[in-house]
């Protein structure tokens, strides 16, 4: 059977606001840090063979022009709050591909596996809405809707209960740990770097002596 292909939306803070629960650990290397994550984020979801696209969501140049060198489409965030910026990528994405399925995936996935992203997108396509919450079953990493289906993330604070209650199917499915493991705090990173990040957050996490202990 032919799987629909995906636009894939993640949206982007401006620096000055990204990873500010690191900016301890961090220190000068935040803004780094937040530009690495993403962009690994980015070329792990661009690796995935369902991936048609992905359109990146920022208001700020840096990341933009980063994220656009890796192949992503970038789209200007309204600044209305994150489902706003989420639902303007979308609404890009069904414009440039009205007949793909779109999903929205958050930007702090450093260690985000592509195999594992097929096994999600596959099973997204079984339910008209769906979501993968994050490691801790509070948030929410990943929301996305079939081809045609109306576009609503509630993500934000507590988003698995609010995306069920909007009637997402929840994906529980086995071996998607990369999928599920934001970063937001120190311990996320260490948790991200237990299984694997990518070369640019690898890159910053050694400088900030976090591989171990």
């Amino acid at each position: 059977m032919h799987l629909a292909r995906w636009s894939i939306v993640v949206p982007v803070k401006t620096l000055i606001r990204a990873k500010t629960r690191l900016a301890a650990a961090a220190g000068p290397h935040r803004t780094d840090l937040a530009v690495a994550v993403a962009s690994d984020t980015v070329a792990a979801a661009l690796r995935c063979p369902l991936v048609a696209r992905v359109v990146v969501v920022t208001a700020d140049p840096l990341p933009a022009r980063r994220l656009a060198a890796l192949g992503a489409h970038v789209v200007s965030d309204p600044d209305r709050g994150l489902n706003t910026a989420l639902r303007a990528g979308a609404a890009e994405a069904v414009r440039l591909a009205p007949d793909d399925a779109v999903g929205a995936l958050q930007a702090d996935l450093p260690a985000l596996r592509p195999a594992e992203l097929t096994t999600v997108l596959t099973a997204a396509l079984e339910f008209d809405q769906s979501f993968v919450p994050d490691a801790a079953e509070v948030g929410t990493t990943f929301y996305g809707v079939r081809p045609g289906v109306p576009f609503l993330p509630g993500f934000g604070g507590e988003s698995r209960v609010r995306h069920l209650s909007e009637g997402a199917k929840e994906l529980s499915l086995s071996g998607i740990d990369s999928v599920r493991r934001d970063v937001d705090t120190v311990e996320d990173l260490r948790a991200a770097l237990a299984l694997g990040v990518g070369p640019a957050t690898a890159e910053v996490a050694a400088r900030l002596s976090l591989t171990s202990g």
